[in-house]
């Protein structure tokens, strides 16, 4: 993720919606993935400084301010491209499922983010019913049937199914994530990873299954149509494959070959998006300058795919030792706690050539 510049040359971030400096309102503008300040134009419209264009506020910015994209004044719709995805929003009855709400669309958008700079397909369920991206942000269902004892009645999954990809409310509760984290024994768990791993369940459908890569996914990752019920159950009642570091990416990514090309992909997320925000503020490790990975090249050849992956990774590598070093310093726990086997490395690089394929970086 990178920082951007108001028109006064204050430095703004991805998130803001005002800029502290100048006053002046925000927006990002999904058409530019831009963040740009907007003035009012002589009819009393919002013109963005970045590109002149004339834009109006999704309305949940207006409404709710749970977001701070803009539309396109000659688009026909009231909400922005992140919104227009939402298939279900959580019950704003319930006094904090609109904080609960706000964090939700902030790690969708930044998720949003790296799947335009990568110029992956993004593509709603209006313009593809059946098989469209949406989100659905839905909460457990409790029950009072003990006097005051409140029961989970019906409990909701984190997964994707048929481009719908369902977060579970309660994912955005700090307190209840992490209390998920220790029942599950997990060492990372986090909202923005929740995202990008349901994600990578959604482009499985659209650039594996039933596309020529098929055959070397299920080289390097296995035989995704073994029953997946059956390998969950064996994961939960036994926990993950036995020596799983030497194979796997994660523990969970032992469960399926289904569940270990969404961990990968996930991983490749957090690092493109990482190493974009290390590049943007001109980091450097020992000499070496972090380089911004979603900078399109020109290049799409074999040569050029294989090195710019050993760049990313080598990068990457040296980056992690260093956030890992001052999470620690700071009595943390380490901001990136895995360490990628051979045979995990090049599941990554295969994501990698599968997003180049796709994109035009």
């Amino acid at each position: 993720m990178k920082t951007f510049l108001c028109q006064c040359g204050n430095k703004l971030h991805f998130s803001n919606s005002q800029c502290v400096v100048c006053g002046l309102l925000l927006g990002f503008l999904p058409d530019d993935v831009q963040l740009s300040a907007f003035t009012r134009n002589r009819f009393g419209n919002l013109q963005a400084s970045s590109n002149g264009r004339i834009y109006r506020q999704c309305k949940n910015y207006t409404d709710y301010n749970v977001c701070n994209w803009m539309v396109p004044f000659d688009e026909n719709h009231d909400y922005c491209q992140s919104c227009q995805l939402n298939d279900i929003i959580p019950n704003l009855d319930v006094e904090q499922n609109k904080q609960l709400w706000y964090r939700l669309e902030q790690a969708k958008r930044r998720l949003l983010y790296t799947l335009y700079k990568l110029k992956l397909p993004v593509v709603n369920r209006s313009v593809e019913p059946d098989t469209g991206l949406g989100f659905a942000f839905l909460e457990d269902q409790v029950a009072d049937e003990y006097g005051n004892e409140l029961t989970v009645k019906n409990f909701v999954s984190t997964g994707h199914h048929a481009g719908i990809i369902t977060i579970n409310v309660n994912e955005a509760q700090h307190s209840s994530r992490m209390q998920m984290r220790e029942l599950l024994n997990e060492n990372y768990r986090t909202l923005i990873g929740h995202f990008r791993h349901e994600s990578g369940h959604y482009y499985w459908d659209r650039l594996i299954k039933n596309s020529a890569q098929l055959m070397q996914f299920r080289a390097l990752f296995g035989d995704e149509t073994l029953d997946y019920a059956t390998a969950m159950q064996d994961y939960y009642a036994k926990g993950p494959k036995q020596n799983w570091q030497n194979v796997w990416v994660s523990a969970y990514a032992s469960m399926h070959p289904w569940e270990d090309w969404a961990e990968t992909w996930a991983h490749y997320l957090h690092m493109v998006d990482t190493l974009e925000t290390a590049s943007d503020f001109d980091f450097s490790v020992s000499g070496n300058k972090v380089a911004n990975p979603l900078v399109a090249s020109g290049q799409h050849d074999q040569v050029y795919t294989a090195t710019s992956f050993t760049h990313l990774f080598n990068d990457w590598c040296r980056l992690t030792a260093v956030l890992n070093g001052l999470n620690r310093s700071m009595g943390l726990d380490d901001a990136y706690p895995f360490v990628i086997p051979i045979t995990a490395l090049d599941k990554l690089r295969f994501v990698h050539q599968v997003v180049m394929e796709t994109s035009e970086l």
